[in-house]
């Protein structure tokens, strides 16, 4: 690249006759002796938070070896072609989960890591995915996208149902719901319609409904009092809202995207259901249509049953091990089998191109449970694992062992600083983890 003494403006266009082109990112676009990543040309990678509940066998889990030279343990084995873009975190800990309720505060504080009050109503702090999506989802017609595979989750008289329901918190006191029918999931990411001409249709025609309702909105506000006014700029707010996303969606290119039809709903087979949700987040990063994502592939308490490798019982009666030998082996078969699941997701994004890379290698995907052994329902250590690079932000391949005790809270602001957000602090946290 040559510095020059002059730079372009990044909102450069080339006008002709009747058209106006938007340039692409050159070089000439930043300022001389400007590294990239200090432009607002730097790229942001897509986040995502993937739940498991009911803990870990740990020794299952954890590698005996610390540093770059270790062996994946049987939980974790389905992850070793990607060794390069794994980073197994040992010795964390969360302190809100263990001042908490076993089951019905564990999943809601996972991703802010601030301990609830005794109160029907939740009150705990903005979750790592919601503070990412204020910094660099707001360009993206999906700011953040909050999925599970079951509705509902565990209640406690103390604390409500906010806390079990979701691992997702927009502000401390508003619990976001996760969508488990990949149908409804499909029509927020592309659009209503089952296929392309139908959602090309749908959005043209709500466009037009839209600016119907500004333009009479706009001359109603001129006849109303001061109180009146303010409440329907509460609602346009809400329309403009959706009118970013519509915009947002019909500059976007996806013609090079083979997107299927709609799903028809969500699948009987359990399996199909976790591959089909992951294929969606897939396909929500490809296009760009989110760069963040929550997903709780089984809510605490679950009693979905495992069939399809072998375990008929309930997940949540196996989590009660008791250190049955026959147990343990049930419960690290159900561990395994979702690394394995995580693991063709992960394939997938290291498959599909993404800029100078693929979108693995532009992508931080943390991977873990605020639950430690399911037995005793205690929160440390927690098993974590983060898969991607943050477009080299992350190290990758290694196992970094903390002190005992060290704040969960740490890691979360760790990836959110390396994917470009710059606050101080989340939760409990005291540092960063330099080694990540």
């Amino acid at each position: 690249m040559f510095i020059l003494k002059k730079h372009l403006s990044r909102r450069t266009f080339l006008r002709g006759a009747g058209a106006t082109i938007a340039l692409p990112l050159l070089d000439a676009m930043i300022p001389a002796g400007t590294a990239l990543a200090q432009t607002a040309a730097r790229p942001m990678p897509r986040l995502g938070f993937v739940y498991f509940p009911h803990g870990a066998v740990m020794d299952r889990w954890s590698p005996g070896a610390v540093g770059r030279d270790f062996e994946f343990t049987p939980i974790l084995k389905a992850f070793e072609p990607f060794r390069d873009q794994i980073t197994i975190v040992s010795g964390l800990k969360n302190r809100a989960a263990e001042n908490g309720v076993a089951h019905a505060t564990t999943a809601g504080t996972w991703l802010n890591c601030v301990t609830p009050p005794v109160s029907n109503s939740p009150n705990a702090g903005t979750s790592a995915d919601q503070i990412a999506a204020q910094h660099i989802g707001q360009d993206t017609p999906i700011p953040s996208l909050e999925l599970a595979t079951e509705p509902g989750g565990p209640c406690d008289t103390r604390y409500g149902c906010g806390y079990g329901h979701t691992i997702s918190f927009r502000t401390p006191t508003q619990p976001l719901p996760m969508e488990f029918n990949p149908r409804k999931v499909f029509y927020q990411l592309f659009g209503q319609g089952d296929n392309s001409e139908e959602r090309a249709t749908i959005v043209g025609e709500t466009k037009s409904i839209l600016d119907s309702i500004s333009s009479e909105a706009a001359s109603l506000q001129l006849k109303l009092t001061r109180q009146d006014r303010a409440i329907v700029s509460e609602y346009l707010d809400s329309v403009r809202e959706i009118e970013r996303r519509i915009q947002t969606l019909e500059k976007r290119d996806v013609s090079s995207l083979q997107l299927p039809d709609a799903p028809l709903g969500v699948p009987n087979d359990p399996a199909e259901h976790l591959d089909l949700m992951f294929d969606l987040i897939a396909l929500g990063y490809q296009a760009n249509v989110t760069r963040i994502s929550t997903f709780m592939i089984a809510k605490e308490l679950t009693m979905r049953t495992y069939n399809n490798i072998g375990v008929p019982d309930a997940f949540h009666a196996v989590s009660h091990h008791a250190d049955n030998p026959v147990n343990l082996d049930k419960l690290t078969k159900i561990a395994t089998y979702h690394s394995e699941v995580l693991a063709r997701f992960v394939k997938k994004l290291a498959g599909t191109p993404d800029g100078d890379g693929s979108l693995l290698d532009h992508s931080i995907i943390l991977f873990g449970s605020n639950m430690s052994n399911s037995n005793k329902h205690d929160h440390d250590p927690l098993p974590s694992a983060v898969l991607g690079r943050g477009y080299g932000r992350i190290k990758g391949g290694q196992h970094l062992k903390y002190p005992e005790g060290t704040p969960l809270a740490n890691l979360l602001l760790t990836l959110l600083n390396r994917a470009g957000i710059p606050i101080e602090k989340i939760g409990d946290s005291t540092g960063l983890l330099s080694e990540v």
